[in-house]
């Protein structure tokens, strides 16, 4: 089970974090993906990071916006999005994979039920 939290609204140039926790003690084997989603629009990738945290991956649209990081003592993947601009308002779901970082939702087993992330001015 996948619990992503931490959306709200916020205005351009602000920034949020976002949390996935798990509740599996394996959680920490897991490969974890953020993925967004705004009506009309076919669910992206957003970032990716290794069961280690030793790799990162990124889409070009949040690239150097936005971190993601791990901390499998908590059993939690954080997404800190920075300089939020009105393109990433969507609901933001976080998955998990045995493979390795891959950017398509359907390499992904796992997923949360989603946080709404509005940016708004």
């Amino acid at each position: 089970q996948l619990q992503a939290s931490g959306g709200g609204l916020v205005q351009p140039g602000d920034s949020l974090r976002l949390s996935c926790a798990a509740s599996e003690r394996t959680f920490s084997t897991y490969t974890v993906g953020w993925f967004r989603q705004s009506p009309g629009k076919e669910r992206e990738f957003v970032a990716g990071i290794s069961w280690g945290g030793g790799n990162t991956y990124y889409s070009d649209s949040v690239k150097g916006r936005f971190t993601v990081s791990r901390d499998n003592a908590k059993n939690t993947v954080y997404l800190q999005m920075n300089s939020l601009k009105f393109e990433d308002t969507a609901i933001y779901y976080c998955a998990a994979t045995r493979r390795v970082i891959g950017a398509t939702p359907t390499e992904y087993a796992y997923w949360g039920q989603g946080t709404q992330v509005t940016v708004s001015s």
